[in-house]
């Protein structure tokens, strides 16, 4: 697989697999689309993407590019002359579709301009604007001939920047429907393998609903060594996006990102209030730099009964079995003191920043 370079990023090969996001503030609102850039990247988003609708929007870029850290992508649909003035401002990377953004001159043109910046294109294929699809009735189609389409389309667009001799691209082939994109994926993957993937599914849906769906799919694709780059595309605050992503590369052993928290589901027997402490905790961790970083890779344990609970505990580099609004606090698998509930969250920041 080739690599490519984004800032100061190496995507694909064997670099760490990059989590991205996309800004839901107007862009040309420059005050608050810096401002929950930079919410992102304390959280952790390496790699934050813009809409650009207008050519105000695209002025505005070298204003945000010069008050963030991480690279940004500008997301281009309909019409190339944006794409060339976000290049133009310092963009460091174009999204395009190559569904709506015109014929292939407009492309060429595009292709120029990056390379003569050095920046990388990304070829985004959704399913629901293939240029297939404008005219034909697709009630009857399988998720198979839908995949079969968007990785044509793919290649399509691929071959003219193979023609001109540009090489650093990579390409997304998403659908809200988990067949349909993990089919797709592998199949560009089996026929072009030298191509990185940024994968996701597009329009996942709500908070619950598509963090499912996304985890479902992008671990499929992940255990078969697909993806350079991933987003959780969910009807929510990007911030829950960039949590999610890293709990599902957290969780397939890819990138380590804050601790592992393990905490029962509480049940008839619990008789500690374990959700409000797992939340206060989380909440405590993931808005705080230090504390995420510290925290990375430790396994913490918030147990509720004496049923699981010190066993659980006992497996964690520390955390607290409870009872009775108390509470047995557990290091290296030993009992080291006895907490009533209100210390616990204290106790377990001040092992944390040890």
């Amino acid at each position: 697989m080739r690599e490519i370079k984004l800032g100061k990023f190496v995507l694909g090969g064997n670099n760490p697999i990059r989590v991205q996001s996309m800004c839901n503030t107007d862009t040309r609102d420059v005050l608050a689309t810096i401002k929950q850039i930079q919410q992102l990247e304390k959280i952790g988003c390496e790699i934050n993407r813009i809409a650009v609708p207008d050519m105000d929007a695209c002025r505005k870029i070298a204003k945000i590019k010069a008050e963030i850290t991480n690279p940004l992508v500008a997301d281009i649909h309909f019409d190339h002359k944006l794409a060339l003035e976000a290049i133009k401002q310092g963009i460091d990377k174009i999204r395009i579709n190559p569904g709506n953004i015109g014929d292939a001159e407009k492309v060429k043109d595009i292709v120029k301009a990056c390379k003569d910046r050095k920046i990388p294109i990304r070829i985004g294929v959704n399913a629901g604007s293939l240029k297939a699809i404008k005219n034909a009735d697709t009630s009857s189609w399988s998720s198979e001939k839908y995949a079969d389409i968007m990785v044509q389309e793919a290649i399509e667009e691929i071959n003219i920047l193979e023609q001109l001799n540009f090489k650093q691209v990579l390409v997304s082939l998403k659908a809200d429907d988990l067949n349909r994109t993990v089919l797709a994926c592998k199949k560009f993957a089996k026929q072009m393998p030298e191509i990185p993937q940024h994968i996701g599914l597009t329009e996942a849906g709500s908070f619950i609903a598509g963090s499912v769906k996304s985890a479902i799919a992008m671990s499929e694709l992940l255990r078969s060594k697909i993806g350079a780059t991933i987003r959780v595309s969910l009807t929510e605050s990007p911030i829950l996006q960039v949590r999610t992503a890293y709990e599902i590369l957290k969780t397939l052993g890819l990138r380590e990102y804050g601790p592992n928290i393990i905490s029962c589901p509480t049940c008839g027997r619990c008789e500690v209030d374990v959700a409000s402490v797992v939340k206060e905790l989380e909440d405590r961790i993931y808005n705080d730099p230090e504390l995420l970083k510290k925290s990375t890779g430790k396994k913490i344990a918030v147990m509720g009964c004496i049923v699981n609970g010190p066993g659980e505990a006992k497996e964690s580099d520390f955390g607290i079995a409870g009872g009775k609004s108390k509470g047995i606090f557990f290091e290296a698998g030993k009992q080291t003191k006895k907490l009533s509930q209100k210390e616990w969250i204290s106790t377990i920041i001040n092992k944390i920043k040890e």
